[in-house]
């Protein structure tokens, strides 16, 4: 019998997520992204190299009263003031002087001799101003990266240099990702932000009115909102029910790309997560940085908190308002004791929903681009669990089904039964030949396959020496054409036997 845990809090409210004893979700930054308003302040551009002309376009995109110093404007530089869309230019056909930086909040030399910028960047550091320099990033107090423009939202992409190509095909895919129509939503949400605030005091309302407002732009991009959409959101945030709650959210086996929208949407709302130890880490880095992460040690044979516990800590928290995710591995609802979970809140009168995830057999099989339902050798797919409460082999399988030549099945948490079971079944009628594979880590970056046959599984699986969650493929689907080359198309790292 496992050891009895206790939950342990991995992240307290209002601190970043940690794994490993160092933040999730915030590695080491090359640089700071940050945004500087410049609306009615005024820029300083000296010089005119060829990065000129699109900085002085995009200092007065921000807003700002730009002063552009340069004795030999190029052709491109003169047109810049007739193309702002936004702020002002003035173009001066001379040198700068010290007096010129004055009362400037941005400044960028643009100078084509080393020297001269250096000399400029030395001058506009005296007034305090915020200093950039053209093509030269040891002079830079900040630096220029590729632009998505959505305005009031606005995307910043940097590579700090490494890469400025990558970058810009970065810019390219988030460009496509985000409709233009989202401009008229964030210049909505900016003009309802003060009436959502007075309207809502507490932080929990006002957020849930958000998450309903970014649904409705997200399900309407391309649409302008209008006084009736903010009374609907208003009207359905008033009407919705207070207090807390429970949701159980599947994590899917692995990879952090397999969490649907609505799991996603779960952890953003979330105060409170409860997961386990095979949830992968990274998923909780989708997380709202505000909320409390806490792990409840469900593992397969180790030491595990109780259910019993897990089920009290749910009830507690949610009663005393707070918005609770239970995070599990794979789908909750697929060997993942969430009917316990819901009874216990059930009888507690807490709400209680559950967001379905990609189960370990699903992700396995895709992984391995192998079909359990083969039409010509499955017309059945079947989830057995390889072992009771005691860890034991459960004595109430349906062996005739287990040995039936027509069915995939499919074992979650095989590996302490693995033997005893692939005999038995054997021994009622389940053909030696049987194509077999044991499954771990599926979907994550050390996924790795062991292949054999209902006769022999056990043997190579003991010789392999492998480690982690494991899931047991059993069944003539496996053995066809396409799951063959499906098979042997797996990586060497990733294939033992």
């Amino acid at each position: 019998m496992s050891t009895p845990r206790i939950p342990r809090e991995t992240r307290p409210a209002g601190t970043e997520s940690t794994r490993g004893g160092a933040p999730a979700g915030l590695e080491p930054l090359a640089v700071l992204p940050v945004f500087v308003p410049l609306q009615g302040k005024r820029a300083v551009l000296a010089g005119s190299n060829g990065g000129a002309p699109w900085k002085v376009k995009l200092l007065a995109a921000a807003g700002a009263h730009v002063d552009v110093y340069a004795p030999e404007p190029s052709d491109e530089l003169r047109a810049v003031p007739g193309e702002i869309v936004a702020g002002s230019v003035t173009l001066h056909e001379r040198q700068w002087q010290a007096d010129d930086l004055s009362g400037s909040a941005f400044c960028i030399g643009a100078m084509e001799d080393e020297d001269d910028c250096i000399a400029f960047v030395a001058a506009a550091r005296t007034t305090g101003a915020i200093v950039n320099a053209v093509d030269r990033p040891h002079l830079c107090d900040v630096k220029f990266g590729a632009i998505v423009n959505r305005s009031p939202m606005v995307v910043g992409i940097s590579t700090e240099g490494a890469a400025p190509v990558f970058g810009q095909t970065v810019r390219a895919r988030i460009e496509g990702m985000l409709p233009r129509g989202f401009k008229a939503w964030i210049g909505a949400a900016r003009d309802w932000r003060e009436e959502v605030t007075s309207r809502f005091h507490g932080f929990s309302d006002r957020r849930a009115f958000w998450e309903r407002f970014t649904d409705r732009a997200f399900a309407e991009p391309d649409r302008v909102p209008t006084d009736r959409d903010l009374a609907e959101l208003l009207g359905q945030t008033e009407a919705a029910p207070k207090g807390g709650a429970v949701t159980l959210v599947g994590a899917g086996p692995g990879d952090a790309e397999l969490l649907t929208l609505k799991a996603l949407r779960a952890l953003r709302n979330a105060d409170v997560i409860l997961y386990d130890d095979l949830v992968a880490p990274e998923i909780l880095d989708y997380a709202r940085r505000e909320a409390r992460t806490m792990l409840v040690g469900k593992t397969g044979h180790g030491p595990s908190c109780r259910q019993d516990d897990i089920n009290a800590l749910m009830v507690q928290l949610a009663k005393s308002g707070k918005q609770v995710v239970r995070l599990k591995s794979g789908d909750p609802l697929v060997f993942g004791r969430a009917g316990e979970e819901i009874d216990a809140c059930r009888a507690a009168g807490i709400p209680v929903s559950v967001v379905p995830g990609v189960s370990a057999a699903q992700g396995a099989a895709a992984s391995l681009c192998v079909s359990l339902t083969h039409r010509d050798a499955a017309r059945r797919l079947q989830y057995v669990t390889g072992h009771d409460r005691r860890g034991a082999l459960p004595e109430d399988l349906n062996w005739g089904a287990l040995a039936d030549p027509s069915v995939t099945t499919v074992v979650y948490m095989p590996k302490k039964t693995l033997g005893v079971l692939l005999e038995r079944a054997i021994a009622e009628g389940l053909a030696p030949a049987t194509p077999a594979l044991l499954v771990f880590n599926a979907t994550r970056p050390n996924q790795q396959v062991v292949e054999g046959t209902a006769q022999d599984l056990a043997t190579r699986v003991e010789a392999a020496g492998l480690d982690g969650p494991a899931l047991l493929m059993v069944g003539d689907a496996l053995r066809r054409g396409d799951a063959e080359a499906a098979i042997a198309a797996i990586e060497p790292d990733k294939l033992a036997i």
